[in-house]
């Protein structure tokens, strides 16, 4: 009779954390494509499924115009979002998200030009070609920042990641690039002709649809990430230090760089 009652007890404890675990989705905005976004970003995943016991997997967008319409449609398929300073105070202020965790320090970017296309002001690449992700890419809305007179504009050529952009400066494809400043900093060869205001970096956000609890066990894995072995093995995978806390408040105001963007 014991071992009966022992039995029973232990399938409904099993059968009650089967029912609790979920599965949530974790998407990155496509700065890269799709299958160095799985190479770079997998382990994050992984960590955060170790970490809260529910399955959290991967999501991924081609280009950044297919992504901003799944994104206005709603919520399904953004449950996590890893995501740039405009699009992630969209969210919070139409969709209701939380800002969990960030990349430490900013992110600017920096018009470059080929060291033999030696251009001192923007002014120059009036009607020049322009590498740039396409719109709306915090790097596309910070060029457009830069040329608001739509009669005195370059010529937009959209390549799918920074580093094509790079390649089409160096080839000679096109005459300027916008690309992170960080980026431009690896490149000897480039002539920096300007570099935008920082905004903060990436943020993980969550959705409305999370459970509060689990939003929480996923803060303190990302923030406290560098005090575990799973947590450093994940951030040296990933060239990362750590993430740190951060809230709404930090990214409060950068979606007003999507104004006038279609749909927003």
């Amino acid at each position: 009779m014991i071992t009966r009652v022992i039995t029973l007890f232990t399938v409904l404890f099993l059968c009650t954390s089967i029912s609790q675990a979920a599965e949530y989705s974790l998407t990155v905005q496509p700065i890269m494509s799709e299958d160095k976004i799985h190479e770079t970003y997998q382990p994050l995943a992984d960590y955060l499924t170790q970490q809260t016991g529910h399955t959290i997997k991967l999501v991924t967008h081609r280009n950044f115009t297919f992504y901003w319409s799944k994104m206005r449609k709603g919520r399904e398929g953004f449950d996590l979002v890893l995501d740039a300073a405009h699009f992630t105070d969209y969210r919070v202020q139409k969709q209701g998200y939380t800002v969990l965790a960030k990349i430490p320090d900013t992110v600017s970017f920096s018009i470059v030009t080929h060291e033999d296309n030696f251009i001192l002001d923007v002014d120059e690449l009036t009607s020049k070609r322009i590498a740039t992700m396409p719109s709306p890419s915090l790097g596309a809305m910070r060029l457009e920042e830069l040329f608001p007179n739509p009669v005195r504009i370059p010529l937009y050529v959209y390549e799918p990641n920074t580093n094509r952009a790079v390649d089409s400066v160096l080839s000679g494809k096109v005459d300027a690039a916008i690309i992170p400043t960080r980026l431009a900093s690896q490149y000897e060869s480039l002539n920096t002709v300007e570099t935008t205001d920082p905004v903060p970096h990436m943020a993980l956000s969550a959705s409305p649809d999370i459970p509060a609890e689990v939003a929480q066990k996923i803060q303190e894995a990302l923030v406290n990430a560098n005090q575990t072995p799973a947590g450093i093995k994940m951030l040296e995978i990933m060239q990362m230090d750590k993430f740190e806390a951060t809230s709404n408040e930090d990214y409060d105001g950068f979606a007003e760089l999507l104004v006038g963007v279609f749909g927003y």
